[in-house]
C-alpha cells in the first residue's frame, strides 16, 4: 500500500502547474493539481493571453488608418467594447475547458479549494487532508498598490480586462511592461491615456535605447507620459477621479489603473510553519533544482519571482517532473531567456542589455539601425523600428539582440535560438537575410555604433 494518497502534489493550476503536473503524470506518477479559483492561472485568466487579443483588437485601429495609404477606402470605423469583452471571455472559458481535459487525460486529479500545507507532506483543502510524497508550489503572484489615500478607487490589470465600458480617460499609474501594454490597449481603442511613472524612463531594466525609443513613439501615438512623478492622493468626484501628484497636480480621469508590482501568492499557505524560507516580499526561496528549504518540496514560476515569465514557469515545472519522475536530472537554465513586450509598437529582447554587457565585458562592440518600415512609406505614418546588437569584442560572440518595432517578438524568439548556441556576429554576417522584410536588417548591420575603450578593472 503507497506510503502517501500522491507521488506529487501541485498548489497551483496556472501554467506552470498545469505543466509540470501533466509531464509527472505521463511517467506515471499518482499526481493532484489544488486549484481555488479558475483552472488555467494568470496567464490564461489574467495576463498574457486576454491582454494580447486587447492589443490585437486595438491594432485595427492602425489598419483602418493605413488602409487609404493602400488603395482602401474605409468607411468611418465605429468599436463596440462590450462585444470585445464578450469575445474574449467565451475564449478563456474554451480555453480553461482545455485545461480540465489536459488534466483530464494525463490523469491527474483536480482537487478545487484553497489549499494549507499542514507539513512537509500533509495539505489540507476544504477540511480534507492529502499527503504527498513531493509538493509543488505553483501559486503565482498578485498586483500590488501602495498605500496611499483613495487607493481604493483604482483598479489593476485584473479588473481592466473585464471593464464594462471603455474609458474615455484613464490615468495609468506603473513604467513597467504591464503599464506601457494597456496604455497601448487604451489608446488604441480611443481613449486618452495618461502614464505616470517615477522614474525618467519606461520599462527599468531593458535596454536603454529601447526605453528612450518606444517613450518617443508612444508619445507620438498621443499618449501623454509623465516621467518622475508620484502620486499623493486619489479622490472620487461627482464625475470620475482626480489624481493628485505629490508637486501639486491635479489630473482628472475617468479610471485609474495601477500596474506598479506583483508580489508572490503566499499569505495563508502555511510555507513559514512548516519551514519553508521567503525572502521579504513573501517569494519562495529555491535552489537551482527549484527545491525550497524543506527538502521535498519545490516552487516554480512568479512564487519564486525570479524570471516572471510563462514559459519559464512552465520549463521549471517540466525540470521537476523529469528530475522526479524519468529518472533525468534537468535543470532550468534561466539565462538568455527571450521576452518582449507587447506595447505600441512592441518589444522584443534577448540577452543582455548595453549597460549590462558594459559590466561584464572588457570591451563590446555595439550596432544598431533605426529606419521606417516599408509599409511605413505608402501609409504615411512616421513610426520608425530600432534594432540592436551587443557583441563580446574579444570572441566576436553575440550577447543580446533587441527590437523594437512591428513583429519584433516574432523575430526576436529566432534570435534567442542563435543567442543560446552562441553565434558570432561572423556567423550573422554569413547568414542570408530574407528581403525584403525588417528581420534582415539584423544579419546586415555592418557599420560599429560604438567602440568604447576598455575598461579599468573594478
Amino acid at each position: 500500500m503507497p506510503r502517501y494518497d500522491f507521488d506529487l502534489f501541485t498548489i497551483g493550476a496556472g501554467s506552470g502547474g498545469v505543466a509540470g503536473s501533466r509531464r509527472a503524470g505521463s511517467y506515471g506518477a499518482r499526481v493532484a493539481i489544488c486549484e481555488e479559483s479558475r483552472v488555467g492561472g494568470t496567464c490564461v485568466l489574467r495576463g498574457c493571453v486576454p491582454k494580447k487579443l486587447l492589443v490585437y483588437g486595438a491594432q485595427f485601429s492602425d489598419a483602418f488608418a493605413d488602409a487609404a495609404g493602400f488603395g482602401w477606402t474605409v468607411s468611418p470605423p465605429s468599436f463596440d467594447w462590450p462585444s470585445l469583452i464578450a469575445a474574449k471571455n467565451k475564449e478563456l472559458d474554451r480555453l480553461e475547458q482545455i485545461y480540465r481535459t489536459m488534466l483530464k487525460n494525463s490523469n491527474v486529479e483536480l482537487i478545487e479549494g484553497r489549499a494549507i500545507i499542514t507539513d512537509a507532506h500533509t495539505v489540507e483543502v476544504a477540511g480534507r487532508t492529502y499527503t504527498a510524497d513531493k509538493i509543488m508550489i505553483a501559486t503565482g503572484g498578485h498586483p500590488t498598490v501602495p498605500d496611499i489615500p483613495g487607493i481604493e478607487h483604482v483598479i489593476s490589470s485584473n479588473e481592466a480586462l473585464d471593464l464594462p465600458e471603455l474609458p474615455r480617460r484613464i490615468v495609468i499609474v506603473g513604467g513597467g511592461y504591464i503599464a506601457v501594454e494597456f496604455a497601448g490597449i487604451f489608446r488604441g481603442f480611443g481613449s486618452e491615456v495618461v502614464e505616470i511613472i517615477r522614474r525618467e524612463d519606461l520599462l527599468y531594466g531593458f535596454d536603454d535605447d529601447l526605453r528612450v525609443a518606444l517613450a518617443q513613439e508612444m508619445r507620438n501615438r498621443g499618449i501623454e507620459i509623465r516621467a518622475r512623478t508620484q502620486i499623493a492622493r486619489i479622490e472620487k468626484c461627482d464625475i470620475g477621479y482626480s489624481v493628485f501628484t505629490t508637486h501639486g497636480q491635479e489630473i482628472s480621469a475617468d479610471l485609474v489603473m495601477y500596474a506598479t508590482g506583483r508580489k508572490p501568492n503566499t499569505h495563508g499557505l502555511g510555507l513559514t510553519e512548516i519551514g519553508v524560507e521567503m525572502n521579504q516580499d513573501g517569494a519562495v526561496l529555491v535552489d537551482e533544482w527549484q527545491r525550497t528549504t524543506v527538502p521535498n518540496i519545490y516552487a516554480v514560476g512568479d512564487v519564486t519571482d525570479r524570471l516572471n515569465l510563462t514559459p519559464v514557469a512552465i520549463a521549471e515545472a517540466r525540470a521537476i517532473a523529469e528530475t522526479l519522475f524519468n529518472d533525468n536530472p534537468v535543470k532550468m537554465d534561466h539565462a538568455d531567456v527571450p521576452t518582449a513586450v507587447f506595447s505600441n509598437p512592441p518589444i522584443g529582447t534577448v540577452g543582455l542589455t548595453e549597460e549590462e554587457a558594459r559590466r561584464e565585458y572588457r570591451e563590446i562592440d555595439v550596432y544598431s539601425a533605426r529606419f521606417r518600415p516599408m509599409k511605413n512609406t505608402l501609409s504615411g505614418r512616421d513610426e520608425r523600428t530600432l534594432m540592436k546588437i551587443i557583441v563580446d569584442a574579444d570572441s566576436d560572440r553575440v550577447v543580446g539582440c533587441h527590437m523594437l518595432g512591428p513583429d519584433a517578438p516574432e523575430i526576436v524568439q529566432g534570435l534567442a535560438i542563435a543567442i543560446k548556441c552562441g553565434a558570432t556576429k561572423k556567423q550573422f554576417d554569413q547568414t542570408v537575410g530574407i528581403h525584403p522584410s525588417a528581420a534582415e536588417e539584423f544579419v546586415t548591420m555592418r557599420e560599429k555604433a560604438v567602440r568604447p575603450t576598455k575598461l579599468a578593472a573594478d
